[in-house]
């Protein structure tokens, strides 16, 4: 995080889902004030606002939006060109949105606002508590002026602050994908697995663990295991065999023992 003095700002929020959720509170913690919460759903807005002292909720974006020294768009990414077009902006505003596969050029259409990009390479759920000085928060803007006051509100709440382009947060975005939704996916169905046997989940906890660990200390596809990787033919046949009573996984696996063999 910044250790030299920043400025606090004031934040307007457009959103109240999983990510304006943990974001409003950290950059309240962090020294910066939320001047406002609007999201589509009202009742909403007023849960996320309730967290932050002195955060008005906002019931429309087509009439003129209040001050604020940056406004952040934790919306669905479909979202953000429509609520761009749609707010009534003040001229010259900073807006940024958190998306990973959203190129800065949305704002290309809005040549009115300082477009930016603020986010956060994180996974957000109800419940969990974000570290947020170990989230990498990546950065891009059209103009050095909202760079710089990016990069100050994102090195007020994370040690890991990278500058970033459209094209590089593109393929970062890509690979969270595998590393985070693929990898609990391919979580949820050994667990579903394990309960058709009765076993319990968390006999897989020290394997999964050790993988995990492994795969961030070395080159992952250099300490890759498994009857793929020993192209042992019988134990690939008694897998796919074992999955017959679900043809998708059973496809999954295919393709999975085909790629990592395609890496040898």
């Amino acid at each position: 995080m910044l250790t030299r003095p920043f400025t606090p700002l004031r934040i307007g929020l457009l959103g109240a889902g999983r990510v304006a959720s943990q974001l409003g509170p950290a950059l309240v913690a962090a020294g910066h004030s939320v001047a406002f919460v609007w999201n589509r759903n009202h009742d909403r807005a007023s849960a996320v606002a309730a967290k932050l002292p002195g955060a008005q909720v906002l019931g429309d974006v087509a009439s003129p939006l209040p001050p604020a020294d940056v406004y952040l768009l934790a919306v669905p990414d479909a979202a953000v060109a429509p609520l761009l077009a749609a707010a009534s902006w003040p001229e010259g505003a900073l807006v940024a949105h958190l998306a990973g596969a959203l190129p800065l050029s949305v704002f290309d259409a809005q040549p009115a606002i300082r477009g930016g990009v603020f986010y956060p390479l994180q996974t957000f759920s109800p419940g969990r508590a974000i570290d947020w000085p170990a989230v990498p928060l990546c950065i891009e803007a059209r103009d050095l002026a909202a760079e710089t006051t990016l990069l100050d509100l994102a090195g007020s709440l994370s040690q890991r602050v990278l500058r970033l382009d459209s094209a590089q947060r593109l393929k970062l975005h890509v690979a969270a994908v595998f590393a985070n939704n693929f990898t609990n996916h391919l979580l949820g169905i050994a667990d579903a697995l394990l309960a058709e046997a009765r076993l319990p989940a968390e006999l897989l906890a020290p394997l999964v663990r050790e993988t995990v660990d492994k795969a961030l200390a070395n080159p992952p596809f250099a300490v890759q295991t498994g009857p793929a990787v020993r192209r042992d033919a019988p134990t690939l046949a008694a897998h796919a065999a074992a999955l017959a009573a679900h043809p998708a996984w059973q496809a999954l696996y295919a393709q999975l023992t085909a790629s990592i063999q395609a890496q040898l």
